[in-house]
């Protein structure tokens, strides 16, 4: 068993706590304080098992016979217990254009979680190293597809991860007697015990690289995102086969928390102002607050496209 996690949000009370509580009757008889105990209840917590996957990638660009293109995902036990989850690919889904082709293996998990599938990311083996996550617990999976040569320009493949717990899986409120954490009843909660999500894949004839990096300033002089700290955000644009990316356009929402620092906006270290006027960009506020900049037809031979923006910390 495989077991990987990473600290998410509050499944609730664990399973096999007991809760215990007991009443008390304060009185004064005949001028002497007394105090009388009621019997004491206990009752202890079941298993929920609940499971949600969520995609953790863009739109992925591909070209025909492209291979080993990936998608991330992320599985996560939404119980109050540990579960052990079998993962399963689908990738001949309907609605799509074509079906990517599943590699041999087709699941790994993001080993050393860097997000980027590598040589040394552990390749799924069901029912060897199925993974196996406590409560709040999550873990980062590819799916791993080749792209078939007939595909064409603007065809779109999906493909599915499904992860399903080896208790048992059901209608909400079905119970596995006895089969919870430290022999506790378990109860398939709100999920059904199973859980899935798509990625999808987009054949372009062009294909473009997109980077966001970064970086805190506080104003102590040190690198803590305190309200008052500058981010400085870095998004790096390139086409990186041949064709034209025509017309390109980057836009980056100002987050929440925090205040777009005017005239911060540079394109190729050429500053550009927050006005909409004759140069690349613009920070628009006519809706949600954005950068804007207009990165025009684009080829391999462009090179790097680097914006760079600041917000402070609200």
């Amino acid at each position: 068993m495989l077991a990987l996690s990473t600290a998410v949000i509050a499944a609730g009370t664990p399973a096999g706590t007991v809760i215990e509580n007991t009443a008390t009757v304060s009185f004064d008889l005949a001028g002497t304080p007394l105090t009388i105990t009621s019997n004491t209840t206990t009752i202890t917590v079941v298993e929920r098992i609940d499971v949600v996957v969520t995609l953790q990638s863009a739109q992925i660009l591909v070209a025909p016979n492209d291979t080993n293109r990936t998608l991330l995902f992320r599985v996560t036990n939404m119980g109050n217990g540990t579960e052990t989850f079998a993962l399963a690919i689908d990738s001949s889904l309907s609605g799509d254009d074509f079906d990517p082709v599943p590699t041999v293996p087709p699941i790994f998990f993001d080993t050393d979680g860097s997000g980027d599938f590598n040589v040394g990311d552990l390749p799924y083996n069901p029912g060897v190293n199925d993974p196996v996550l406590p409560a709040d617990g999550s873990v980062d999976i590819f799916l791993v597809n080749d792209i078939p040569g007939t595909v064409a320009n603007g065809e779109i493949g999906l493909s599915q991860l499904t992860a399903t717990s080896l208790t048992g899986i059901g209608a909400p409120g079905t119970e596995y007697t006895g089969q919870g954490d430290g022999g506790v009843d378990a109860i398939i909660g709100t999920s059904g015990g199973e859980d899935l999500d798509v990625g999808e894949y987009l054949v372009s004839e062009v294909q473009i690289s997109v980077i966001k990096a970064q970086a805190v300033s506080d104003p102590f002089g040190g690198t803590q995102a305190l309200p008052g700290a500058t981010i400085t955000y870095t998004i790096t644009v390139e086409v990186t086969s041949s064709g034209t990316a025509t017309a390109s356009v980057l836009r980056d929402l100002i987050p929440t928390f925090s205040t777009y620092l005017p005239n911060s906006i540079t394109l190729n270290a050429a500053a550009v102002s927050d006005a909409t006027d004759a140069d690349a960009g613009e920070f628009d506020t006519s809706g949600a607050p954005t950068v804007v900049v207009r990165l025009g037809d684009l080829t391999q031979a462009d090179g790097l496209q680097t914006v760079i923006f600041e917000v402070t910390i609200d």
